[in-house]
């Protein structure tokens, strides 16, 4: 039987151990720690979320500070808005199982190919919060946006490799956690330019709070019974702690601009600037495996490591019924994930980016009082995780190319004088999302 230790990491590696997760679900983790975290980049608000996202196109309320500056000036009264929002996530990862030939039969080893599991928690908070003025040609909006609210916990148990009578390896077990909470703030101003073309611009400041942390273990004991039975994670069998923080900002820009061919057309574009956190690093040695340095010592460090977040480009276009009551809107985006792989100068492993398309309608009962709007819309997330480059069944099994995921959304809108409550829910295999907006103008 044999219980395989890889080398300490080296500095890309390190990197890896929390950031080849960062942006997206991923499936799995063992010794490199991956931590499967998720950013949303679709638009604030439960209306935007009724109508699947498809929104650049029509920005006529205060979250048009994110989705496209630009349409704030279609805003004729002062208005707060506020939205609550509720995310129940089920993270799949790769817990263990068989990277090569069939099982021993020993212990957990009885599986044929590999063991996946989820993740599952919710997180709940403010996920957008703004003031809308217009004046004039001109509307001014100061706004806070929740952009990330994650957390992850998960366990391996057993990845085997090595021939089905013999020779035995053990890949490392390993406990990971993340949390990390990322919250915008801005300030926008929209001109119109003329009766149909409008331009818009935010200035955004990104706030980053990040820590992650990962234990790798060996076995209980060295026993037949040990090496193929559930890992206990006994502090005495820990090989190498991992931990990363990043308490980090930096300062974006968001453009758009709204052009209205007709009284029912109208054409958005948008392009978000992602961006750029710094991350420290620190591997501390465990307790089983000599390292060169007591149990518990820091024995390598990476500071002020620059990662770039994905830039973001958007076109929507929208069509109104003259009666007003019907409203559809179709929504394109692209993002580019692949600027986290490159900042990393990772050679094993790759992100792609992605393009989502969004489509969404609302139907308006205009007689109703108070008037009341529903809303359905879908839209398409395709696969943007973490794959591996190389043949290399381990990292294969950890880092396999994952499935598009299909939102379904549906909302309804009740809106008064003053007063406006949107409701909208989106399910996807990965997240279900509530969302809960009001709107009061005065």
């Amino acid at each position: 039987m044999a219980m395989r230790v890889d080398r300490p990491p080296t500095q890309a590696g390190v990197l890896i151990l929390l950031l080849a997760g960062l942006l997206m679900p991923i499936d799995a983790w063992a010794q490199q720690s991956i931590v499967p975290l998720q950013l949303s980049f679709s638009d604030p608000g439960a209306r935007s979320m009724g109508f699947g996202g498809a929104f650049v196109g029509l920005a006529d309320d205060a979250t048009a500070a994110i989705a496209n500056p630009a349409g704030l000036t279609q805003l004729l009264k002062p208005e707060f808005s506020l939205e609550v929002r509720n995310w129940s996530h089920s993270m799949p990862f790769t817990e263990g199982g068989r990277l090569e030939n069939l099982p021993s039969g020993n212990g957990i080893d009885t599986t044929v190919g590999l063991r996946t599991t989820t993740s599952e928690y919710s997180v709940s908070g403010i996920s957008f919060l703004s003031f809308a003025y217009p004046t004039g040609k001109w509307t001014f909006a100061f706004f806070r946006h929740e952009l990330a609210n994650l957390e992850f916990f998960g366990e391996t148990q057993g990845f085997f490799s090595g021939g089905t009578d013999c020779c035995q390896v053990r890949e490392v077990d390993q406990r990971v956690w993340s949390d990390l909470e990322m919250v915008s703030w801005g300030l926008s101003t929209a001109y119109r330019i003329s009766d149909r073309v409008d331009l818009g611009l935010s200035v955004i400041y990104n706030d980053a709070s990040m820590q992650t942390g990962a234990t790798q273990y060996l076995a209980d004991d060295d026993t037949l019974a040990g090496i193929f039975g559930l890992n206990s994670y006994l502090p005495e069998r820990s090989v190498i702690g991992e931990r990363s923080t990043s308490n980090d900002a930096d300062w974006t820009l968001t453009g758009g601009i709204l052009w209205r061919l007709t009284e029912s057309w109208s054409i958005g574009g948008v392009y978000r600037q992602g961006p750029e956190i710094k991350i420290d690093v620190e591997a501390v040695a465990g307790q089983a495996v000599d390292l060169g340095v007591p149990p518990g010592s820091v024995f390598f460090q990476v500071f002020g490591h620059p990662v770039e977040f994905p830039d973001t480009y958007g076109l929507g276009i929208a069509y109104r019924a003259p009666s007003g009551r019907l409203t559809i809107s179709f929504q394109w985006d692209h993002v580019e994930y692949s600027s986290i792989s490159s900042s990393l100068q990772l050679d094993d492993q790759t992100i792609d980016d992605i393009n989502t398309l969004h489509l969404g309608a609302e139907y308006v009962f205009l007689d109703s009082t108070p008037i009341i709007a529903l809303r359905l819309g879908s839209w398409l997330e395709p696969d943007h995780q973490v794959r591996a480059t190389i043949d290399d069944l381990f990292l294969q099994a950890i880092l396999p190319p994952g499935d598009d995921d299909v939102h379904f959304s549906a909302g309804l809108g009740v809106a008064m004088q003053r007063f406006q409550i949107d409701l909208a829910l989106d399910f996807a295999d990965r997240v279900d999302t509530v969302s809960l907006s009001a709107i009061y103008n005065f």
